[in-house]
């Protein structure tokens, strides 16, 4: 019986260790037609892509996928071209460069103003390149937070960036309320998103002013702006954006909704760099009002240097400028610009959307096995312009993903961000990063970094 069973496990062996060979074979072959079939779809889509020329504009990271473009844009061509302008201007024209040379410094804020208007829907005079973001929102929120018998709350969400919570508590404090009391928070119900129904039912007669993002941050989330604007306008409650993660990758109409206003930063999907000047609007219909922090770059800029002692605000959004324009700081947006004049931001937007769902498709197929969840809406009327990838290894990850070529973003607490800018990321990108995540995986090589941020995430 023991030799029976013996010759048994032999023949056994005989044939199913070769069937296990060739099936090995097999899956192999299988795995690696599919990578050569999305390789060749990346591709394709590259060579079918209408704004593919624009990635030669940009100075692209050697041998690198750059993903971190709602961080940070990469520097163009002509952002490098303006920017030497006004440097060429100020070298050979001196304070002359106030009124003359290739981009006026004096009018230059109202110039960029116009460029961005059409990024978001409104009219050239209703947009202003000024300050930084936080200093826009202040400036904002002094002028439009006009607590009134029992209307004196302030409406956010608890999922905002931190900076525009500290910005409203301070604002509630100088006007002597405890933010405690008077800042209303709209919760989560997932830790990454926010539901519309939930933002309207915080909506009540104590609400004076309402703040949220137009696309959160960490989940790339896109609000129903329209319905939001129309839902506050209704109860009569002032309401404004923060854009600073959605401009220059989705398209706004923001004087259509009847959006009070709103502030962004322009390094991100703009590209104007970094500490580039930042942007806001204000609706035409609060035009002439006196705005709550007033500067001398405010005035009517036909009487500024009279330098009388009383102030005659400009009859624009350009009122709510303060300090002389950093002129250094907003000369790149010039080049910036003009791309994305030539390009469109409805094209821009409809790469930007495949782009996220090609991401979006290879991740399902290649990494959910390594515990990936996506953490981004999957509908595109919901989705802004980056993938947020969730795993519980995320610091180590993105660590793993620097060193081997790929530039991500990281979030506390588990966030990996991924943002194919339409400009200049390729499908192949994309391609080539979702197969670096999965080595990183297969190989476990982010075990050797601990699972802590770095010091700027």
């Amino acid at each position: 019986m023991c030799c029976g069973k013996n010759k048994y496990s032999a023949n056994i062996r005989v044939y199913l260790i070769p069937f296990l060979i060739l099936y090995t074979i097999k899956i192999y072959i299988r795995w690696e037609l599919e990578i050569l079939i999305e390789k060749k779809n990346a591709l394709s889509l590259d060579e079918q892509d209408v704004l593919k020329d624009f990635r030669k504009e940009f100075f692209l990271p050697h041998d690198k996928m750059y993903m971190d473009g709602n961080s940070l844009g990469l520097l163009s061509k002509r952002a490098e071209r303006t920017l030497l302008d006004s440097l060429e201007d100020w070298k050979t024209l001196g304070i002359d460069g106030w009124m003359n040379g290739n981009h006026p410094w004096f009018t230059l804020s109202e110039k960029i103003g116009e460029e961005l208007s059409e990024l978001i829907g409104a009219l050239p005079d209703e947009v202003m390149a000024a300050s930084s973001t936080t200093v826009n929102l202040h400036q904002l929120v002094s002028s439009f937070y006009k607590p009134e018998g029992k209307k004196t709350k302030i409406l956010a969400d608890e999922l905002t960036f931190p900076s525009d919570i500290y910005a409203l508590q301070s604002q509630l404090l100088i006007k002597g309320y405890n933010p405690e009391d008077h800042l209303i928070q709209v919760a989560s119900s997932d830790g990454m998103t926010l539901s519309e129904e939930d933002i309207i039912s915080q909506m009540t007669d104590e609400v004076a002013l309402i703040l949220l993002p137009s696309v959160l941050y960490r989940s790339g989330q896109l609000l129903d702006m329209k319905r939001l604007a129309k839902e506050a306008h209704a109860r009569s409650i002032v309401i404004g954006f923060d854009l600073c993660h959605s401009i220059g990758a989705v398209p706004h109409r923001l004087s259509e909704w009847g959006v009070d206003f709103a502030f962004w930063c322009n390094y991100k999907y703009l590209n104007g760099g970094p500490g580039s000047v930042a942007g806001l609007y204000v609706n035409n219909r609060h035009f002439g009002k006196r705005p709550g922090l007033a500067g001398w770059f405010g005035s009517d800029k036909n009487t500024q240097f009279d330098m009388e002692h009383t102030f005659v605000p400009a009859s624009s959004a350009g009122a709510y400028q303060i300090g002389t324009p950093h002129v250094l700081s907003t000369a790149p947006l010039i080049g910036s610009l003009e791309i994305f004049k030539e390009a469109g931001i409805e094209r821009i937007r409809a790469k930007s959307l495949q782009l996220t769902r090609f991401l979006m498709e290879l991740v399902q197929q290649e990494l959910l096995e390594f515990g990936f969840v996506i953490g981004n809406p999957d509908e595109d009327s919901r989705r802004g312009g980056h993938v947020a990838l969730q795993h519980k290894e995320a610091a180590r990850i993105c660590k793993s993903l620097k060193e081997l070529g790929v530039i991500p973003d990281f979030r506390a607490p588990d966030v990996i961000r991924l943002a194919p800018a339409a400009l200049y990321t390729s499908f192949a990108d994309v391609y080539e990063t979702v197969n670096v995540l999965k080595r990183i995986m297969q190989e476990k090589h982010y075990e050797k970094y601990e699972n802590t941020r770095e010091v700027i995430a």
